[in-house]
Order: structure tokens, then sequence, then C-alpha cells
């Protein structure tokens, strides 16, 4: 994990923006490079001078983005039965792949923002979002402020952290679960929010 991060503190600050948008694309598609270890050096950089914090974390947003629109068209393309078929050799099960599907089909919208905050999970939800042809304005908007408020949390880990790999690594395990826990209770009030709509109709 050290030699990682040394490697992508000079990686990011040798291809600068265009490293971190690449880097966190490939974590949002099916290439599992874990955004704990990208833009904590990113938010270094930045508290070094070497990089604008704002511009960082856009970088890392629309990357997020753009990647999960890898997996949307991939998905809204390709169809079911290959994502199922082939899916293994990326890492995406059948079992995983179901459960996501399963909860996106019942719950698309708050699946596609809460799927950015969780890991594992980010990385499959665009695809039952492709699948479904999920609104495109819909998609871009949820995805963007999911990995957005994930990406800045990050960030500013790295920016007053510093280079310290073990700090990096507890505040954002630390940072995870906190955002599970706020996303359990999101979905709490979402759920209990859509059942008392359910009961006003039948009404």
């Amino acid at each position: 994990m050290h030699e990682m991060m040394n490697w992508l503190v000079e990686s990011i600050g040798a291809m600068g923006y265009p490293g971190i948008f690449l880097l966190m694309a490939m974590e949002s598609s099916v290439i599992p490079i874990p955004s704990e270890i990208v833009m904590p050096p990113a938010g270094y950089l930045a508290q070094s001078g070497q990089m604008n914090v704002w511009l960082a974390i856009l970088c890392g947003t629309f990357g997020s983005l753009f990647g999960a629109y890898a997996n949307y068209f991939a998905a809204h393309y390709l169809g079911r039965p290959l994502i199922l078929k082939y899916g293994r050799f990326v890492w995406i099960s059948e079992e995983k792949f179901m459960r996501v599907e399963s909860f996106f089909l019942r719950h698309g919208e708050i699946s596609t923002f809460i799927g950015r905050l969780l890991p594992v999970v980010r990385h499959l939800i665009s695809l039952p979002a492709g699948l479904a042809g999920m609104n495109h304005w819909k998609f871009s908007l949820y995805t963007l402020l999911g990995a957005g408020i994930w990406v800045t949390i990050l960030t500013w880990i790295g920016y007053f952290i510093g280079q310290n790999q073990e700090l990096i690594l507890k505040y954002s395990h630390q940072a995870l679960y906190g955002v599970i826990a706020a996303s359990a209770l999101l979905i709490a009030v979402y759920m209990k929010l859509q059942s008392r709509r359910a009961k006003q109709k039948e009404q």
C-alpha cells in the first residue's frame, strides 16, 4: 500500500488532472481501482500547492460519471444475458448483480445516488440503470451527486492528512462507515415516505 500510494502521488503529479479523471473513470467502471487510494493523493498534491483542490474534485467527480456511463452503455447495448455470462471475468458475479438489479428495479433513482457512495455497489449500479434505459438527465444528476460527495470527502482527507498512509486508510474507513450509516438512514426515510405515499394513494 505504501508503494502504491507513492506511485499514485508521482503518477497523478506527472499526469495532472487528466490522470485523476482517468483513474476515477477506471474506478467507476469494471476496473476495481479503489477511490480511497486515488483521491487522497490528489488532496495531498493540492495541499502542497501542486494542484487546485476544487479542480481535483471536479476531475474525480466527472471521471466517475464517465466510468459510470461506460458501464451504462455496455449494459444497454450488450444486454443482461451477456453481462451474466461474461461478468465473472471482470469481477461481476451473478449473485452480486442480481441483488443490485433487484433493488434498482424497485428504487432506481435513490439506488443510483446511494450506489455511488458504497464500495462494490458503485461498480455495479450503472449496469441495471443501463438495462432499464434510465433517463440520462436523472442518471447523470444522481451519479454526480453521489460521486461528488465521496470524492470530496476523500480529497479533503488527503488535503489535511498529507502522505501518512496509515492515517489516510484509517480516516477513509471511518468516512466509509459514516457514509454507510447515513445511506442506511436515508434509505429508511425514503422507504417510509414511499410507504406513506402508497397508503395515501390507496385512500
